[in-house]
């Protein structure tokens, strides 16, 4: 099915439905939660995801992975998508929502799926195919795209400032003076809040945040100039560091 709700076939006793949906440029979905767990594949465009546990970029042919009943808000950029609705037992459960990689074979699963009717033959072809595709989303790898916030407030409002300003020269004494603590509360209290040293999560913040500017056409250099990096080489060598690839190799592929 193709520009279609969900809530019209998420009765329909059937492990998985497929839609696909064309969404204007800069659209958002407001937050909402589904019954059925969501595998929401970009064939083009940047798709931003929030919950409450933090933010996903999903760079084009890439997916995001969403848990049944988890509360989400999308903001697409160009994008259109696949989206594969699964009842939560159809499929081993994923902790919580990822980004995830999308093999040749399950993108063109993914492409085939849409066209299928909602109540498709599950004895017959459309019906194999369907297990083959819940077989591939079994086995998709979770991507390192994430970033976790922390439900301290005082803690939150520093992250999501430098989500909005990033500064790849933010330190942890500044933070930790800000919260009025010691340096070693502070990396206490920010690793068990998001399971990162400050370090860690600060490079995984730019490198999510450039990918959408990246797939929206920006220049390396000038993102790396906007996150305070000294040179666009600076910048590429983190991004390698944390993705294993330079930041145009990682989006032609």
């Amino acid at each position: 099915m193709r520009n279609a709700h969900i809530d019209q076939f998420d009765h329909i006793a059937r492990p998985a439905v497929a839609i696909g949906t064309d969404y204007p440029d800069g659209h958002w979905l407001r937050p909402h939660a589904h019954r059925r767990a969501q595998l929401l594949y970009g064939a083009t465009g940047v798709m931003q995801v929030a919950t409450q546990d933090g933010n996903w970029v999903v760079p084009p042919q890439r997916a995001v992975w969403i848990p049944a009943g988890v509360q989400h808000e999308v903001r697409l950029q160009g994008v259109s998508t696949r989206s594969l609705y699964i009842e939560p037992d159809a499929v081993p459960a994923r902790e919580g929502c990822q980004v995830v990689g999308v093999s040749a074979l399950l993108r063109q699963l993914l492409m085939e799926a849409v066209d299928l009717p909602a109540e498709y033959d599950p004895r017959g072809r459309d019906g194999a195919l369907m297990a083959l595709l819940l077989h591939e989303v079994a086995r998709m790898p979770a991507l390192p795209l994430h970033i976790p916030l922390p439900r301290d407030t005082r803690l939150l409002l520093l992250c999501r400032s430098f989500l909005r300003q990033p500064d790849a020269h933010g330190s942890p004494q500044a933070w930790a003076q800000r919260l009025h603590m010691s340096d070693r509360t502070f990396s206490r209290l920010f690793r068990a809040q998001t399971g990162m040293a400050f370090s860690e999560w600060r490079q995984r913040a730019c490198v999510v945040l450039a990918l959408a500017r990246l797939a929206a056409g920006e220049p390396v250099t000038a993102i790396a100039m906007d996150f305070g990096y000294d040179s666009p080489a600076a910048f590429s060598t983190m991004f390698r560091r944390v993705l294993g690839q330079a930041p145009t190799a990682y989006l032609a592929g």
